[in-house]
């Protein structure tokens, strides 16, 4: 069956159908925009999958500009007990007077690779590339008036050279302009330097993978979010207590984490992460960065409960690619960032909602009780 037959994707559709001999009338009902879809998402398109959208909250914010708001959070999940449990750690914190959660935006990166032909040859690609950082910025920005080239890193090893660059792409989560301003910009080292690019995008990026390079040095977004739990709020919403809380973290997020060789001190980051992504149109991908990150916990004098997460490489944004999308669209509006201005707000959102995620969590884990919500929310028994 030759796909390139079907110009639409009814007709992909039908044809699958036949070929195959089943019903595809599901995939067929859907309410976005084909057109546009087809065009700027998803090749050879047949329809669409459905995800089940939850919703949690309200959840009380302090954003990094001092303002309090309450917000409900969209999550996208197939996992029953999923958005029950971040409701739960939702009210804890509201009641507990709110969560502060700080952004601070680091640049999404590319990272080419380029051969020299020895070590000589890689010093002087270094040195050239230090040297000449204002011509490689003002490259950048003739690629598009939405990106900046803010800064970049350069490593050799024998007769390869990794440069790292980190641009700032204002609301777009930007992978698809970093990928051409970096295009351009091996074009011109090439054209100077007689180096040879071999990938524009050479692992030194890094991008969908885990690894410490974006824990240290980040990647998009670096998001810290913190809360202060009242320990009756711990004792009546939680149904534990701050000592328990705090044994369950300290086994779990740090040693049992530390045993495994984690890259992820954590309970359930990328649950939260990837709920929140696929309702709001970023990258499922990027939720294997967003998977890595520490929480904290530490039971105060006056018995209540400091919890925090720090989340060093989360890759969002408000315009752009799967945010174009209707339902997509709709998500960001319950969470009044959709468009212009609100990359940062989103960040912010994003990392308290996985805030009251780990919180609900480790509570449950404390007092024994994630098998009982499983076998009663995510198999529908009574």
């Amino acid at each position: 069956m030759n796909l390139r037959l079907f110009t639409t994707a009814e007709k992909r559709r039908k044809a699958l159908k036949k070929h195959f001999g089943i019903s595809l009338n599901d995939i067929g009902f859907f309410s976005l925009d084909e057109s546009s879809a087809s065009s700027r998402n998803c090749e050879n398109m047949i329809g669409a999958t459905q995800v089940p959208l939850g919703i949690a909250g309200p959840l009380k914010i302090q954003n990094s500009k001092g303002r309090n708001q309450n917000y409900y959070i969209p999550l996208a999940t197939t996992e029953g007990a999923l958005v029950a449990s971040v409701n739960r750690g939702c009210k804890a914190i509201t009641q507990s007077g709110g969560a502060n959660s700080l952004s601070h935006r680091v640049g999404i990166t590319r990272g080419p690779v380029f051969y020299t032909g020895s070590i000589l040859k890689s010093n002087e690609l270094y040195r050239w590339l230090k040297k000449n950082e204002m011509k490689l910025m003002d490259t950048s920005r003739k690629t598009s008036g939405h990106i900046k080239l803010e800064k970049f890193d350069v490593r050799t090893l024998g007769p390869y050279v990794f440069a790292r660059f980190y641009f700032n792409t204002q609301d777009a989560m930007g992978m698809n302009m970093a990928t051409i301003a970096t295009t351009d910009l091996c074009n011109l080292i090439e054209k100077e330097t007689r180096s040879k690019c071999l990938s524009v995008a050479g692992n030194f990026d890094i991008d969908k993978k885990p690894a410490w390079l974006n824990f240290i040095n980040n990647r998009g977004f670096k998001v810290w979010a913190e809360c202060v739990l009242k320990k009756e709020v711990v004792k009546e919403v939680l149904k534990t207590t701050p000592e328990k809380f705090f044994e369950v973290w300290l086994a779990k997020c740090m040693i049992g984490s530390a045993m495994a060789g984690s890259l992820g001190f954590n309970a359930q980051y990328a649950n939260i992460i990837s709920a929140m992504f696929i309702a709001t149109g970023q990258d499922p991908a990027h939720v294997v960065e967003g998977s890595m990150g520490i929480t904290t916990a530490k039971v105060l004098k006056n018995g209540d409960l400091l919890a925090s997460v720090y989340l060093p490489s989360l890759e969002v944004g408000t315009v752009g690619g799967g945010t174009g999308l209707a339902t997509q669209q709709e998500a960001l509006s319950i969470l009044g960032v959709y468009g212009t201005g609100r990359t940062e707000r989103f960040a912010e959102i994003i990392g308290a909602s996985v805030l009251a995620g780990e919180i609900s969590l480790i509570s449950s884990l404390s007092e024994g009780s994630l098998a009982t919500a499983h076998r009663k929310l995510g198999r529908g028994k009574k």
